[in-house]
């Protein structure tokens, strides 16, 4: 019986052996890499650089926007002043060109001040900040439609170690892109310098 077991079980073992030939490797002939990791690779894609926030399409150009990102921008101004300098308006450049691969988006600015002075005249100064950047954007090619301002004058403001500090931090416009979805895509903030 042990031997009839064992013939068995070696006999098992023998049949179950089966050579199986490896498959050929197939050697890549094409490009396969994804730079800006949209799903599309190099050679199909026609947007290069596609945000990570954004569903695309067939050919790697965003569609829509798929969750929030946030990235903050920094313009500042010329204390109780609605002037943007020079230098900064590469960044609102940047916000526009951001609008315009989005178009189904708007952008909200909001504008503040310090809590320094009377608070109607820092309504009146948040409101002419908010709209010294509309008109920025729409220089730059963005629709007046998909713009819309609020000034808030001195609520909300920055907290900081010093209140010199909290005062420059406190003049600014916030900005914020709403997807269709309306869900938030960018925000980025201009705040004001303080004069010397």
């Amino acid at each position: 019986m042990k031997r009839a077991v064992t013939s068995l079980l070696a006999l098992t073992l023998f049949g179950c052996s089966v050579t199986v030939e490896e498959p050929p490797i197939a050697e890549q002939s094409q490009d396969q890499r994804d730079f800006d990791n949209d799903g599309v690779i190099n050679a199909r894609d026609k947007c290069a650089d596609t945000p990570h926030s954004a569903i695309v399409d067939n050919d790697g150009c965003p569609t829509s926007v798929n969750r929030e990102e946030e990235n903050d921008v920094r313009v500042l101004f010329a204390n109780d002043s609605s002037t943007i300098p020079e230098v900064f308006l590469s960044e609102i450049q940047r916000m526009a060109d951001f609008l315009e691969v989005y178009p189904e988006t708007y952008i909200e600015l909001k504008g503040y001040a310090s809590p320094v002075g009377n608070a109607e005249y820092n309504i009146g100064l948040s409101k002419r900040r908010a709209a010294k950047v509309r008109e920025q954007l729409i220089a730059e090619g963005v629709a007046a439609q998909r713009i819309k301002t609020i000034g808030f004058g001195d609520a909300e403001p920055v907290e900081a170690e010093s209140s010199e500090a909290t005062n420059t931090l406190s003049r600014r416009v916030v900005a914020r892109v709403i997807g269709s979805k309306g869900s938030l895509v960018e925000e980025w903030t201009i705040f004001t310098l303080r004069d010397n």
